[in-house]
């Protein structure tokens, strides 16, 4: 029992941690991201320093080599005029030159090989920070959508539905308001037309629209005889 105990309080340890990471992932990426920026700066800047120190050595290889050239002419000068003193001592310190040229040498190599590999590294790790760059881009674009998305309020849906109705049944009306008000315009001229035409018979133009009992009388008469 203890021991199922002990792994529930780890686990919700976890989930709780989980949980922590979750809630501010977009905190913990953009840190993250400056840290990696960081060090592909840092990087830059070693290469730029190796670069700087096999400059230095292959100036000092040039240096050294024109001294050796130098002093190689001048006791070559010495021996030719019998002063072989001046020739050893040359020939000393070139030897000395010597030396310290092979070790130049030897170190340019070890600098280039370095840059090289620095550069390598530099190149991969700037190309692996813009890709990282664009996925962050990409994550805090879909971190702001869904965070507008939910701050939309629950009812907002309902509220449009309920306005479209409403605005379906005013269109409605007022639809309805003007097919009456033309019914009544038509209404009113008819009934206009029938005045005109009453007044008009009662004085006596066209057929008389109301019978009278002489009209009735003439009728029956012409039954009857048939």
């Amino acid at each position: 029992m203890f021991k199922q105990f002990v792994t529930l309080a780890r686990g919700r340890m976890n989930d709780s941690s989980t949980a922590l990471l979750d809630a501010n992932a977009m905190a913990l990426l953009r840190q993250q991201m400056r840290d990696a920026a960081q060090g592909v700066a840092r990087s830059r800047k070693s290469v730029a320093v190796v670069m700087a120190y096999a400059e230095r050595e292959k100036a000092a290889l040039t240096r050294v080599e024109a001294q050796i050239a130098d002093l190689e002419k001048r006791a070559l000068d010495a021996l030719a005029k019998d002063r072989e003193d001046l020739a050893g001592e040359a020939a000393q310190t070139i030897a000395r030159l010597e030396v310290e040229r092979d070790t130049t040498k030897k170190a340019i190599t070890t600098y280039d090989t370095q840059i090289v590999r620095l550069k390598a590294c530099l190149v991969e790790s700037e190309g692996c920070l813009r890709e990282m760059k664009q996925g962050q881009h990409l994550a805090e674009a879909k971190d702001k959508a869904q965070r507008l998305s939910g701050k939309m309020p629950s009812g907002t849906i309902n509220d449009l539905k309920d306005a479209e109705y409403t605005l379906k049944r005013l269109q409605e009306r007022q639809e309805h308001a003007e097919a009456t008000a033309e019914a009544l315009v038509e209404l009113t001229v008819g009934d206009n037309a029938d005045e005109l035409a009453k007044r008009m018979a009662g004085d006596g133009c066209g057929t008389p629209l109301r019978s009278d009992s002489t009209a009735v009388l003439e009728r029956l008469k012409k039954q009857a005889a048939k």
